[in-house]
């Protein structure tokens, strides 16, 4: 029994010391994870940029510097299923804002281009874009989207686009709410970051 005892004060000390080192040294861990985690390659000539549903505060506008870095000469999105208020005619649509977003940051009208078929998700957003891509003849694509969606994104839609030959690449953009550097001080970050966790391994699992 004392032996026991000891055994058990052993394990009890060392998990202490494990937990008060983790917790000093817990900024660097949790930005070292958000670093791992977060996919952001680096971006050649592209024939579209895609933004995917969501972040409007972010994507088009990214989208849009993309474009007149010259990194592609369209820019694609999608659009989600109407809401009742937006059937209504109340609130815009999703991909509206988005066009109009663009618009405003002088992006030719006639460089946006919309999937037809209704998203609900990002594998939907996946199997719209490949028949798209497939259809206009597609080779390289920009995803831009938010910095912990990146690595489900990516491997989704290389995935599902990388058979038919399209390559593509994934641009990580910052968002307004937290940094690399601070997420885990942000209820926001935190959210995001555990969210997208369980969600890249349930993709992996279902699809």
């Amino acid at each position: 029994m004392i032996r026991f005892l000891k055994r058990l004060l052993a394990v009890l000390l060392v998990l202490g010391v494990l937990a008060v080192a983790g917790y000093i040294f817990r900024a660097p861990l949790l930005r070292g994870a958000a670093r791992i985690w977060v996919v952001n390659d680096p971006l050649s000539r592209a024939d579209v940029i895609l933004v995917l549903g969501g972040g409007m505060e972010t994507r088009p506008f990214e989208a849009a510097r993309l474009y007149h870095l010259g990194l592609a000469p369209k820019i694609l999105l999608t659009a989600t299923k109407p809401e009742p208020s937006e059937q209504l005619g109340v609130n815009p649509p999703e991909t509206e804002i988005a066009r109009r977003i663009l618009t405003k940051k002088e992006v030719p009208d006639s460089a946006i281009m919309v999937a037809s078929g209704f998203v609900n998700s990002t594998y939907d957003e996946a199997m719209v874009v490949r028949n798209w891509a497939k259809t206009n003849h597609i080779k390289r694509l920009i995803i831009a989207t938010d910095v912990f969606h990146t690595r489900r994104a990516g491997w989704l839609f290389r995935k599902e686009l990388g058979p038919a030959g399209i390559r593509v690449e994934v641009d990580a953009v910052p968002v307004r709410e937290y940094t690399l550097t601070d997420w885990w001080k942000h209820d926001q970050g935190v959210v995001a970051f555990q969210n997208e966790i369980l969600k890249y391994f349930y993709y992996r699992v279902k699809y």
